[in-house]
């Protein structure tokens, strides 16, 4: 196993699968599947979802929304999300606890470095939901911050492509994709990976980056077995 501890952030919109919006079941099922497969391998894993497939706070701020109220929203999408996503884990086994940036009882605790490393020493899956707590972050910012105080080895980022690419490989095929990346050569290239705050704090502390296709079965598990189905990225 390469790593310990890790810190896997999922998007909002991959929950949809082939939907246009919400959560498909089928994608919870498999997700929960790989993740449940995935501690096994004794790793501790705490997740952060994004609520695009609910609400994005920027996208409500483009339509005329107060962009502190849409951020908000958008908050609290992720935690229909984590909710989801723990029921579905408790369903296939798991133990899990759902953390908050922003308190909402009685479904979540308080975010809290100290309670969440606690779970995970005990053996709990945990889910970090609510953003930072603040507008005007994203939930990339929110995994970035979060990963540092849980003392992450890593942030894997599930995506639907493989890795990172020269350009967008839906897009472009003659595209390539890189085995490892500096965050000096992401930045120069624009390769936009994660936001700009989240990958300046990740470049800042020195957590490296994981990039790969969480759509694939069992990429997850080759992740923690030390395999190398995607793209790291560090200094």
């Amino acid at each position: 196993m390469q790593f310990n501890r890790i810190l896997l952030k999922l998007s909002g919109e991959a929950l949809m699968g082939d939907q246009q919006h919400g959560i498909d079941p089928d994608r919870l099922k498999q997700y929960a599947s790989e993740i449940v497969d995935a501690a096994g391998t004794g790793a501790e894993i705490a997740i952060v979802i994004g609520g695009g497939n609910i609400f994005r706070g920027l996208s409500g701020a483009a339509e005329g929304m107060d962009r502190v109220q849409g951020d908000y929203m958008g908050m609290m999408a992720t935690v229909i999300n984590s909710l989801a996503l723990q029921a579905e884990l408790e369903k296939q086994g798991a133990e899990t606890e759902l953390f908050s940036g922003m308190l909402i009882s009685p479904v979540t605790l308080p975010m809290s470095a100290k309670s969440a490393i606690k779970e995970l020493e005990s053996g709990k899956i945990i889910l970090i939901s609510g953003g930072t707590g603040n507008p005007y972050f994203t939930t990339d910012s929110a995994s970035a911050l979060r990963a540092l105080e849980i003392k992450a080895n890593i942030i894997l980022k599930g995506t639907r492509v493989d890795g990172v690419y020269t350009a967008d490989p839906e897009k472009d095929p003659s595209a390539t994709k890189y085995e490892t990346l500096s965050y000096a050569e992401a930045l120069r290239k624009d390769l936009r990976i994660m936001d700009l705050t989240a990958f300046t704090l990740c470049k800042d502390n020195n957590m490296p980056i994981y990039v790969f296709n969480m759509n694939e079965p069992g990429n997850l598990k080759k992740v923690l077995n030390g395999e190398n189905p995607g793209t790291l990225v560090s200094n």
